[in-house]
C-alpha cells in the first residue's frame, strides 16, 4: 500500500485565504500590512522568487515594494536602505533575498533588520525566541512544515522526528518547533554516523539536506511520516526538480510524504504571507 501524499499546494492555498482574510479585516481597520523585498543583483532564480513574493503580497491585498539594487551596490548602501525601511511605518515585514553577491555579509544585513519587521525569522533575537518558546517570528519554511502535519493530523507528540540537516534555515528551527510540539528529537548531519538506521527510527523524517534523492526506502520506518524539504535541479533536465527523498521508492513504506514539487515548497511564501500579517498586528498591537 503505497504513501499517503501530502498536498503542499491545498494547505497553501488555505493559508493564503485565511492571509486575505485578516488583511480585508485589518484593513477595515485602516491597517493595511507592508512587504518589503530587497533583491540585489540579478541571480535569475531570486528575479523568480522575489518576482513570486511581490505578486502574492498584493494580491492578498498587501502594500508591497520591490527594491532592485545592482550587484555594485555596497554593504554601507544596503545597510542604508535596510535602515529607512526600518523606519517606514508602511512596512511591516522587511525581506533582503539571498544569496547576495559576493562581498556583501548576509550575517550583517540580518542583524541590521528590526526583529519585528523580519519576517524571515532569521534575526538572532528570533532565533533566540524561538528556542525560549516565547513569541516571536519563526522560518517560513519550517513553520511551513508544522502547518502541514497540522493540517494532515499529525501530533508530534511523544514521536521520534529525526531532521537530516542542520542548517539555521530549515534543520535548527524545525528542532525548536517540534521540540516546542513535544516530540523527541534527533538532529542528523553529514559526520552522523549510520545514518540509514538513525533514520529508520523516525516517526516524522524530515529531509533538509540539499543532495538529490539520498533518503531512499532504506531510512524509512513503515508508516512514518516523510517531509521532504530539498529543492535539487535534475542533471540534464532544465527545469525539473526533485527532493532529498527518493519519491517513488519511499512511498512504498512511508505512511504520509510530500512530493517534491507541490509539498513543502507552496508553504514557504504561503507562511511569508502569515508572517507579514503577524508583523503588522505585533507592531501595532492589533
Amino acid at each position: 500500500m503505497r504513501a499517503g501524499v501530502i498536498d503542499g499546494k491545498q494547505v497553501a492555498d488555505q493559508v493564503r485565504e485565511e492571509v486575505a482574510r485578516e488583511v480585508a479585516a485589518l484593513k477595515e481597520r485602516g491597517l493595511t500590512p507592508g512587504l518589503a523585498v530587497v533583491l540585489v543583483g540579478d541571480d535569475p532564480a531570486s528575479q523568480v522568487y522575489t518576482a513570486n513574493k511581490e505578486r502574492t503580497a498584493r494580491e492578498l491585498g498587501m502594500h508591497s515594494v520591490l527594491h532592485r539594487l545592482p550587484a555594485t551596490t555596497s554593504q554601507d548602501e544596503l545597510a542604508e536602505l535596510v535602515t529607512k525601511l526600518n523606519r517606514d511605518p508602511a512596512i511591516h515585514g522587511i525581506l533582503v533575498q539571498s544569496p547576495l553577491p559576493e562581498g556583501l555579509d548576509m550575517d550583517a544585513v540580518v542583524r541590521l533588520i528590526d526583529p519585528l519587521k523580519d519576517v524571515d525569522g532569521f534575526h538572532p533575537e528570533n532565533v533566540g525566541r524561538l528556542w525560549l518558546g516565547q513569541e516571536g517570528l519563526v522560518p517560513c519554511t519550517p513553520a511551513g512544515v508544522m502547518r502541514l502535519l497540522d493540517a494532515y493530523d499529525v501530533d508530534p507528540r511523544g514521536k521520534h522526528a529525526v531532521i537530516v540537516g542542520r542548517s539555521n534555515i530549515v534543520g535548527k528551527p524545525m528542532a525548536a518547533l517540534l521540540l516546542a510540539r513535544h516530540a523527541t528529537v534527533t538532529i542528523c548531519h553529514s559526520r552522523t554516523r549510520d545514518l540509514a538506521e538513525t533514520c529508520r527510527r523516525a516517526d516524522i523524517l524530515v529531509a533538509a539536506v540539499g543532495r538529490l534523492q539520498m533518503i531512499t526506502k532504506e531510512y524509512i520506518k513503515p508508516g512514518a511520516v516523510v517531509i521532504d524539504v530539498g529543492i535539487n535541479p535534475v542533471p540534464g533536465y532544465k527545469r525539473r526538480i526533485r527532493g532529498d527523498v527518493d519519491f517513488d521508492g519511499a512511498a512504498e513504506v512511508a505512511g504520509l510524504i510530500t512530493p517534491v514539487p507541490g509539498g513543502v515548497g507552496p508553504m514557504t511564501i504561503a507562511m511569508l504571507m502569515a508572517n507579514t500579517v503577524k508583523a503588522a498586528r505585533m507592531q501595532t498591537g492589533m
